[in-house]
């Protein structure tokens, strides 16, 4: 490790990369920022008729806004702060923000109120079934709004050469589908073994448990969980765990 460890981060290349920039430098890292989402909407909008509406992510948010939503008399419901952040910054009322920023969390948040009610999720083409067969589960009848896509983009998988380079101190995965797609890039370029050999040669830190278990089937050792579910706190506890070493 240098003294400036280098840090893969895999957001979208927008705001969120900036920030994530940003961020791993204030923490005297050097950020190796490889965009593994790339956000294709699909112009659909959550429906307007259902007794509560699950919105979750920020993208999710802001796509509503821009398809002119108006959830008229639905609970609007978050999975996480700041996808009830960019509600509100859109102009919408949040009425339930889960203790656990998952799916299962909603789900036990809702578990006991929706029976017999109509609950709209809206989200990307890769949304958990954990939430929709769970809320099933509780009785409430689910309608499910593709709101975007994610793709992989073009190009994408710097990070995984550095990682099969030996050249990579840290990786942090904020969906299992970032494992994936990082994966699949190191495939292409033909370092798909070496890729996964660096990885576990480094720190691994992913968010939340599903990103944790599909990492592990994917022969991924994860040394960091962060007990709160955003990119800050994933940030910080890797950029730690590499500094104990």
């Amino acid at each position: 490790m240098t003294d400036r460890p280098a840090v893969a981060v895999f957001r979208p290349d927008d705001d969120r990369t900036d920030d994530a920039v940003a961020l791993l430098e204030s923490l005297d890292c050097e950020p190796v920022p490889d965009p593994m989402l790339a956000v294709e909407p699909t112009g659909a909008a959550p429906r307007t008729d259902a007794d509560y509406a699950v919105l979750t992510s920020k993208t999710g948010a802001e796509l509503a806004r821009e398809a002119d939503w108006d959830p008229g008399e639905t609970a609007v419901c978050a999975i996480g702060d700041p996808t009830a952040d960019a509600l509100r910054e859109a102009g919408y009322a949040v009425s339930l923000v889960p203790e656990e920023f998952s799916s299962a969390g909603l789900v036990t948040a809702l578990d006991d109120a929706v029976a017999g009610a109509r609950v709209e999720v809206a989200r990307s083409d890769h949304g958990s079934a954990v939430l929709t067969d769970g809320l099933n589960d509780a009785g409430a009848y689910v309608h499910e709004t593709v709101l975007y896509r994610l793709v992989r983009p073009d190009g994408a998988g710097d990070s995984a050469a550095r990682a099969a380079a030996g050249d990579l101190d840290a990786a942090l995965f904020t969906s299992s589908l970032t494992v994936e797609y990082f994966l699949d890039a190191a495939a292409e370029r033909g370092v798909r073994d070496a890729a996964l050999e660096g990885l576990n040669d480094a720190v691994v830190a992913v968010i939340g448990e599903p990103t944790r278990e599909t990492a592990a089937e994917l022969g991924i050792a994860v040394d960091v969980v962060p007990e709160q579910a955003d990119f800050e706190a994933l940030a910080r506890a890797g950029v730690a765990a590499v500094r104990d070493r």
